[in-house]
């Protein structure tokens, strides 16, 4: 579908009987509260039931009320399917007949949680790899032996279909479409009101073994991953971290995965690529300059590491990001109309 330049982008979201509260109030947060306050145009939101005007019951004490059908979700840009209320369950034919229509017609689809189960009955995740809930995992893949089930990551941007894990994997997968849409400051400022992190790489771990961490966990290593954060420009070690946060390095490591799923060198070097994009993105500031500020060392340190994570080189990157913004109206947001990143490689 090509995007027209200048109208805001449409989002719509499925909504389908007794769906969890959850999913569905992240993408109706994340692209369906306007953000005057950025300056940036923003998403055309819809939420759209099986038949335009009905009131449809979600989860509990909760009902939908939207004056959208389905054939608002065909001719959107982005499609969002929810987690479904009965996994074991056939998802409406209704439903499925307008997720191939809208990928047909080339939307974007996502999927949160037990969303892809909807996916998988329309044949849009054939061969392809796909997250969902750890703990619906092991059915999907053996209701849809087609497709290539990673239980352990938390979404996989596929290009054209998207597909997250559980719960709060779900507002990760909306701030990385964020990202990809209108640019790191942007995501990064929605990712503030929510008080969550800005950027967790969708192969970061799902937390298997211990799905919430402990409260003591997240308090404790916030404050050095603020102090961190701010000072990406100098050769930060394990050790050093390690010493700030008072501990002994294999503590601080075993405290890291269970608070990120990854180690603490792995973290920094997401936040210095995360960095490396934003400065892309707002500054003219030379490859060498960028590299040196986000603690990268020189020009080709960074080039080399930032196409091993995001897929394509930096100057290209500016580049497509400068030439969707231009085609866009010349905001400050970003891109309306879609550029063709690659998907970053992701560690299972």
């Amino acid at each position: 579908m090509t995007q027209k330049p200048g109208r805001p982008a449409t989002v719509a979201v499925a909504v389908t009987d007794g769906m969890p509260i959850l999913e569905l109030a992240v993408p109706c947060h994340v692209f369906g509260t306007p953000r005057p306050d950025l300056h940036t145009p923003w998403y055309d939101f819809r939420l759209c039931n099986l038949t335009e005007g009905d009131a449809v019951p979600a989860r509990q004490w909760f009902t939908t009320h939207t004056p959208h059908g389905y054939r608002e979700l065909v001719e959107a840009d982005t499609v969002i399917v929810p987690a479904s209320a009965d996994v074991r369950g056939r998802p409406p034919a209704r439903l499925l007949e307008a997720v191939r229509e809208a990928h047909d017609r080339g939307a974007r689809i996502v999927s949160l949680c037990s969303g892809a189960f909807v996916l998988a009955a329309a044949g849009l995740l054939d061969g392809r790899r796909a997250a969902t809930h750890w703990e619906h995992a092991p059915l999907l893949a053996e209701r849809y032996p087609a497709v290539d089930v990673d239980p352990t990551v938390l979404y996989i941007d596929d290009g054209d279909i998207l597909t997250s894990a559980g719960s709060t994997a779900g507002i990760d997968l909306c701030l990385h479409v964020l990202r990809k849409d209108l640019g790191s400051r942007v995501a990064g400022s929605v990712a503030r009101h929510l008080v969550v992190p800005a950027h967790r790489p969708g192969g970061q771990a799902q937390y298997i073994e211990t799905p919430v961490p402990p409260a003591e966990t997240d308090s404790g290593l916030a404050p050095l991953l603020h102090w961190a954060a701010e000072r990406l420009h100098l050769p930060l070690t394990t050790p050093e971290l390690a010493r700030r946060a008072g501990t002994s390095e294999r503590t601080l490591v075993r405290r890291f995965h269970q608070a990120t799923g990854t180690t603490p060198l792995q973290w920094l070097q997401a936040q210095r690529i995360s960095r490396a994009k934003e400065l892309l993105e707002t500054t003219d500031q030379p490859m060498d300059r960028i590299a040196e500020q986000c603690g990268l060392g020189g020009a080709g340190n960074l080039r080399l590491h930032f196409a091993r994570s995001v897929g394509i080189p930096p100057s290209e990157y500016r580049r497509a990001y400068r030439a969707a913004d231009s085609r866009a109206g010349g905001s400050a947001a970003g891109s309306y109309t879609k550029v063709a990143y690659p998907p970053a490689p992701l560690r299972g």
